[in-house]
């Protein structure tokens, strides 16, 4: 499954990709992560908890980058295993734009699934992997521009 999107975040270049880098801004921004170690040159090591649909499961995977033009872009690629929930794994491919107002941070995933959470469907992980994306970019947003506490009340209510 592939998904695209955009986001203007209100920061210069640099910022973003120190953020971009930084262990402690992606674990606050990925949904569900409970713990997510390392660095940039040898990886990182993550612990994510998901629902989807009916399936509950903890995901322990690894992250790495590739592709890296500092400043500009990279592909970041990942796989977590979940025990009998099956397995996640794809990359995305992460550029950044000069645009008015701020940088535009474009991003073109392309994810698998496989064991029970493929059997789940294609409209229900499709869905699910969407909400997953928009969350991980407004958290990131928010980390980044310095408006976290307004973006996770509004995560509350919704």
């Amino acid at each position: 499954m592939e998904l695209t999107g955009s986001r203007v975040i209100a920061a210069d270049r640099a910022t973003i990709w120190a953020h971009l880098n930084s262990a402690d801004t992606l674990r606050a921004s990925i949904p569900g992560c409970e713990e997510l170690t390392g660095n940039p040159a040898d990886g990182f090591e993550a612990v994510v908890k998901q629902k989807v649909g009916p399936v509950k499961a903890t995901f322990k995977g690894g992250v790495t980058l590739a592709d890296i033009v500092e400043l500009e872009r990279y592909t970041i690629i990942g796989e977590g295993k979940g025990g009998v929930a099956g397995f996640a794994k794809g990359a995305a491919k992460v550029w950044l734009e000069d645009t008015d107002g701020g940088v535009e941070l474009f991003y073109d995933v392309d994810a698998k699934v496989g064991g029970k959470l493929a059997q789940l469907g294609n409209r229900i992980i499709h869905g699910f992997a969407r909400k997953m994306v928009d969350a991980f970019f407004e958290r990131f947003q928010a980390r980044v521009e310095g408006t976290e506490d307004e973006a996770k009340g509004e995560a509350a209510e919704g």
